[in-house]
């Protein structure tokens, strides 16, 4: 077990990691490029609005156990909420019509017996054809697998996929698909209720690590991009990292944890395979109260956006796949998205009240079997250094769950690793 571990990066990844090392008694040194911990999921004040903003809407289900077990470590577990009952509320907006799909609590899909609980329109058997998905086989896509029309998938299935896979789902990964709806519906309805920050990502995610890190005794240190890493691999290990501020040399019982985008790690570890597709993710705030009454999140179908959310004194819709409307104005995305909202929310089209567009162009890795195929496992060749990320081959798509997980394993493999040369 090393004595201390060089985590580089703070996204949630990187916080897991350190997290997890310090309750097991190792040193930790957290190293972050940015100004700001969080990476990908964290919070910013935003002047336009005059609100503290999020980087998107993510949303976790309550069956995301380490998720879940990460909030509580860091004393957040009251951070994360959602509604009582399992189960989304829908809007078509082109047609005008509303459903909420309604979830058995138990393992047993009682809900899909209940015309009243299930998708308006759809039967009983029509939820057989998702059984092809839990067995699907690796380098397959969702079209391949399992049949991707009808009612069931219009108003269902792919706006559920598109969210977790971030790409049309018809071309992307069943395997992934796969392990997504394992975790989710066929684990109960329980496991598929969603949970939202109350107070915001950083409030519920980063904040508290950070300080649960720093009173533990960790070097944390911002604005510290590392840029390279020297190997030694007659020894076949990390011997050095190179910042700004200096070069740290690596004693024998000493670890690094690559906790970086793929792309950067892809510079700093030679023939790294890492996804080479990203797809984007656009959401836009509004500052206006939602109206009493309003069931969120809301999946929308038909639509320029995709889900809606609510926090306080404000609206927010998120657009998945988003490379079709990167190169728009922000004000065409934002009026656009506004009549969707406009529509769920039975709120008036004018006047378009305040927004910001945010938007990020590599918000995931493309959750396709081509790129499924390049994600790295934990293990590298050096027997000190360990890579955890969302991209990385953690058998889900790009998401908060896949993030945590990534940095749990990364800490428990380091935790029983002889650190002389394997």
């Amino acid at each position: 077990m090393p004595r201390l571990v060089h985590v580089i990066g703070a996204g949630l990844a990187g916080l897991a990691t350190a997290v997890r090392l310090q309750r097991r008694g190792v040193q930790v040194a957290l190293y972050e490029a940015a100004s700001q911990a969080g990476g990908r999921c964290r919070s910013y004040y935003d002047r336009t609005l005059s609100a503290t903003l999020d980087t998107g809407n993510h949303l976790v289900l309550a069956g995301h156990a380490r998720t879940l077990e990460y909030v509580r470590t860091i004393g957040a577990g009251d951070a994360l909420s959602g509604p009582a009952e399992p189960g989304f509320a829908f809007m078509d907006i082109a047609a005008r019509s509303r459903w909420t799909v309604r979830f058995s609590r138990s393992r047993m899909p009682f809900w899909i017996g209940d015309s009243r609980s299930r998708v308006p329109g759809t039967r009983a058997a029509d939820y057989l054809g998702l059984l092809p998905l839990l067995f699907a086989k690796p380098g397959r896509t969702m079209a391949q697998t399992m049949r991707c029309e009808g009612v069931l998938w219009d108003r269902l299935l792919h706006p559920f996929f598109l969210t977790a896979l971030n790409v049309e789902p018809r071309v992307g990964s069943a395997e992934l698909a796969g392990a997504m709806l394992r975790e989710s519906l066929a684990a109960g309805g329980e496991s598929f209720r969603p949970l939202a920050a109350r107070g915001g990502l950083s409030s519920a995610f980063v904040d508290p690590a950070l300080r649960m890190l720093q009173h533990g005794g960790a070097a944390i240190r911002l604005d510290s991009p590392l840029r390279e890493i020297e190997y030694d691999d007659a020894a076949g290990r990390v011997s050095a990292l190179d910042f700004p501020g200096g070069r740290i040399a690596l004693a024998p019982d000493e670890a690094v944890v690559l906790a970086v985008p793929g792309v950067a790690a892809a510079a700093l570890v030679p023939s790294l395979q890492a996804p080479q597709r990203h797809n984007a993710i656009v959401t836009v705030h509004y500052s206006v109260s939602a109206p009493p009454g309003l069931v969120t999140p809301m999946a929308l179908v038909n639509g320029t956006a995709h889900w809606l959310c609510t926090a306080e004194g404000r609206l927010s819709a998120t657009i998945h796949d988003a490379h079709g409307v990167l190169d728009l104005d922000p004000e065409e995305i934002a009026r656009r998205v506004w009549a969707d909202v406009a529509e769920a929310a039975s709120m008036p089209l004018e006047p378009l009240p305040t927004w910001r567009v945010c938007g990020d162009a590599r918000a995931t890795f493309a959750a396709v079997p081509d790129e499924e195929w390049r994600r790295p496992a934990t293990r590298t060749r050096w027997n000190n250094l360990m890579l955890a990320g969302d991209w990385t081959a953690t058998g889900l798509p790009a998401t908060i769950e896949g993030a945590i997980r990534s940095g749990r394993k990364a800490a428990e493999l380091l935790l029983t690793e002889n650190l002389e040369r394997r």
